[in-house]
């Protein structure tokens, strides 16, 4: 299963892919807005907002890109570990 993370700390990117990894996901993670970030998204099984440190363009590129291809999308306020835990928990099967 592949997981696209948009949002969050430039700190925290090793340890979001260290949860998605103990839930045998593999992740691209997006803290920063870049270019071609539509084409970079691919077709990814999930879409995570961290929605209190993402930007509104960020978040309307990505609404739009999983309209586009079918993909859940699953909204978080905080962008904490826990919190990617408890939605993978919810989206995915544990090791």
């Amino acid at each position: 299963m592949s997981v696209v993370i948009i949002g969050g700390h430039d700190r925290m990117v090793c340890q979001y892919k260290q949860i998605c990894k103990q839930f045998k996901c593999k992740a691209k993670v997006f803290t920063q807005m870049s270019a071609a970030m539509s084409k970079q998204i691919g077709s990814p099984d999930l879409i995570v907002l961290f929605t209190n440190t993402v930007s509104h363009k960020m978040v309307n590129t990505a609404i739009q890109e999983a309209k586009r291809n079918n993909i859940p999308v699953a909204r978080i306020h905080s962008s904490s570990a826990s919190a990617l835990h408890s939605v993978l928990e919810e989206h995915c099967v544990a090791m």
